[in-house]
């Protein structure tokens, strides 16, 4: 009994190490975080991902979703060929003052693992003349 579990352990181990390094060999990521520094309250602050396609298959961004209604992800609905780049835009509204931390949840077709990106950034009072 014990030969059957140490055996399934060791399996369900080795499953998810091999997932784990499929995920990070088909696909580079120029950056996992963006900070945006410093920026105005109401003014929307926008950055970008870059993925790259290490396969030998086009990959297809099944969706860009993030933590709140807050910040708002951008795609390309067309694959990305391989050996090519393409660019996820996030885009964050500024509207409440104060620290933020933001994840944006990227899943690619084929790929179990969700990527998780994070943005991060302190919204200041815009000054009133």
């Amino acid at each position: 009994m014990k030969k059957i579990l140490l055996l399934c352990a060791t399996f369900a181990i080795a499953t998810i190490s091999f997932s784990q390094t499929k995920t990070e060999e088909a696909v580079k990521y120029n950056a996992e975080k963006f900070d945006f520094g410093k920026i105005k309250q109401g003014v929307p602050a926008i950055c970008f991902f870059e993925i790259t396609n290490n396969t030998k298959k086009p990959l297809v961004i099944e969706s860009a979703t993030a933590s709140c209604g807050c910040t708002v992800p951008e795609y390309p609905k067309e694959p990305v060929m391989p050996g090519k780049s393409a660019k996820i835009k996030v885009q964050y509204n500024a509207a409440s003052v104060g620290i933020f931390n933001k994840d944006v949840y990227i899943k690619i077709a084929g790929i179990d693992a969700i990527k998780t990106l994070k943005i991060t950034g302190e919204v200041e009072v815009t000054a009133t003349k």
